[in-house]
């Protein structure tokens, strides 16, 4: 274990320890039935040695007056978020992924899920076990919302505290390593949600460690982290080292970074720049592919620009073509979406990546974006649905709840085949009609009851009745894809398949540059040498496209199966799909 690195690590005979705890003058490990002093190092460090601790072996560190919390750095919490931690050695899974590279970033076709949801069961195990479902979709990497521990049994994640450990719910960091080394066997990529810009409100015990936290940096959740004070330094190396051990000792292909426009940081070299770094340090000497995918909403290249000008992202998240296409199709403009609703805004984000790119955005009152010229098309994750875009709803409605159900299939054409990186939402390709609406468990009373009446009373609930409490079961229930396979379920999930199959046909060709856009109306078309796809998003013919017709033309060098059937031959021998 390197000098000053946080947690606990087996060695042989026992396990070593080291703490940042400069908020306290004394730390002691209590394990094995005893309390064993860990020796001071300076700047806030403690470190010991503990003879004949193995694998599994409870432990909670001691600071001063006695209180007992689990580790930062914890790698397992088996009895949840306030419980002892527990020794977890990643050495001792026996990995089949030798020859797992990775997959590169313009093959990725991102499977977004919750794992407490996305079965009955609402484990690892379970999700693995419907891996080869999305094998035959199309789709080559699964993203998994943050798995990191929380209060309770219900969570999105977000509300985690133990950034290095995995929820013992979902069946803790060896389930973790038996759902990767499953995907890696069927030839899935797998990218993991991470949250560095706060920690959840229970649990999270850093305030009596040390100065983590600070009061110049505010942030939704209060005080931001401390990641450029003259302190910081153990910090930043606290959320790293949690970066890459996701890396090195569970094999993940990808690392999604919640929201980093919320991440605060003045120092010469941004957090997330430092774990991009690191990252890419580290899969260079593996010899694998390793992408770190950003969600920050400023539409800002920097994002995506190499050091020392920008963070060196693989890819962001890009709202603008959702955003776009969402108040097209249901009218809607409330908030952010009153920046849209534009048919040039849909064509810009499909050959531009950005539709704002410095203009006046009147939600935020201010420019907005950066403009792409350069930028790869595949350094764009696009959707249609996401877990924010459906579950930040009032009620969590999906699209299909929202617009005909017509309007889904030029709807997903253009996404599934624009030259953005693709992402579904869990049951998107078969149209779940169930919700996904926000859910947590907090065992605090006082804090359960805030945030119930905290949802009902946010900006997003203005004016709806009957919000979802999000500490009943039943809203965690009702969140529960079905995975449908009836009638037009299977349609539609058909339809999903043949499109992201001519999206691997003509992987290179899409990835190569944006398509040209054009707009007739409510049709839109994008041109390639190879590939013409036509869409129209209205219920009345437009641009020789029936109502929420599709058309795609492989022209004029080859030509594909029916994309979705029943089809018409258009002229040039393309296919035109009927919903």
């Amino acid at each position: 274990m390197a000098a000053h690195e946080h947690g606990a690590v087996l060695v042989p005979g026992g396990a070593r320890f080291s703490v940042w705890a400069p908020g306290s003058q004394r730390v002691a490990v209590r394990a094995a039935g005893r309390d064993h002093p860990l020796a001071p190092k300076g700047r806030g460090w403690f470190e010991g040695e503990i003879r004949g601790l193995r694998d599994g072996a409870a432990y909670a560190l001691v600071l001063d007056g006695g209180h007992v919390r689990p580790d930062p750095a914890s790698r397992r919490q088996p009895e949840g978020v306030h419980g002892p931690s527990a020794l977890f050695d990643p050495r001792r899974h026996a990995w089949t992924d030798a020859r797992w590279r990775g997959l590169a970033l313009e093959a990725l076709v991102l499977y977004e899920l919750h794992v407490g949801s996305f079965t009955q069961e609402g484990t690892l195990d379970a999700a693995a076990a419907r891996l080869p479902d999305l094998v035959e979709l199309g789709v080559t990497c699964v993203e998994l919302m943050p798995v990191q521990p929380f209060a309770g049994e219900r969570n999105w994640g977000y509300d985690g505290v133990s950034l290095r450990a995995v929820h013992e719910g979902y069946g803790g960091p060896a389930a973790l390593q038996r759902f990767v080394d499953r995907a890696h066997a069927l030839g899935l990529a797998v990218c993991l949600d991470v949250v560095f810009n706060h920690l959840g409100p229970e649990g999270n015990y850093l305030r009596e460690f040390g100065p983590y936290f600070t009061d110049r940096h505010r942030s939704l959740w209060g005080d931001g982290l401390d990641y450029d004070g003259p302190r910081s330094g153990p910090i930043r190396q606290l959320m790293t080292g949690a970066a890459l051990q996701w890396v090195r000792d569970f094999h993940v292909d990808a690392l999604r970074l919640d929201a980093t426009h919320a991440i605060e940081d003045g120092s010469p070299r941004h957090l997330v720049a430092e774990i991009c770094d690191e990252v890419r340090e580290l899969a260079r000497a593996a010899e694998r592919l390793v992408q770190v995918i950003a969600e920050d909403d400023r539409n800002d290249r920097r994002v995506l620009e190499p050091a020392p000008a920008g963070w060196g992202c693989s890819a962001v998240w890009a709202d603008d073509l959702h955003h776009a296409l969402h108040a097209l199709l249901t009218g809607e403009r409330e908030r952010f979406l009153a920046d849209y609703g534009r048919a040039d805004q849909v064509r810009r984000a499909l050959a531009e990546g950005f539709a704002y790119q410095g203009e006046l955005s009147p939600f935020r009152g201010r420019p907005h974006g950066t403009d792409t010229r350069g930028l790869a098309p595949a350094r764009f994750v696009t959707f249609l649905q996401n877990h924010d875009q459906v579950g930040n709803r009032p009620r969590g409605e999906r699209l299909t709840s929202l617009v005909p159900w017509e309007a889904l299939y030029p709807a997903s054409a253009l996404v599934l085949l624009g030259s953005g990186t693709p992402l579904l939402f869990m049951g998107e390709e078969y149209g779940e009609t169930r919700p996904f609406q926000y859910f947590t468990s907090h065992g605090d009373a006082g804090l359960a009851g805030a945030v119930s009446e905290g949802r009902r009373g946010e900006f997003i609930a203005k004016g709806v009745e009957d919000v979802p409490d999000p500490q009943d079961p039943q809203t965690f229930a009702r969140s529960r894809p079905t995975h449908r396979r009836d009638g037009r379920h299977a349609h539609l999930r058909e339809h999903y398949r043949r499109l992201l199959a001519l999206r691997r046909k003509h992987l290179t060709t899409i990835a190569a540059r944006f398509p040209r856009v054009e707009v007739d109306g409510t049709a839109f078309t994008l041109r390639r040498d190879e590939l013409v796809v036509r869409a129209n998003l209205g219920a009345a013919p437009a641009a020789g496209l029936g109502p929420w017709g599709v058309a795609i033309d492989e022209a004029p060098r080859e030509r594909a199966e029916p994309v979705d059937p029943p089809h018409t031959l258009t002229s040039g021998g393309g296919t035109g799909l009927a919903p």
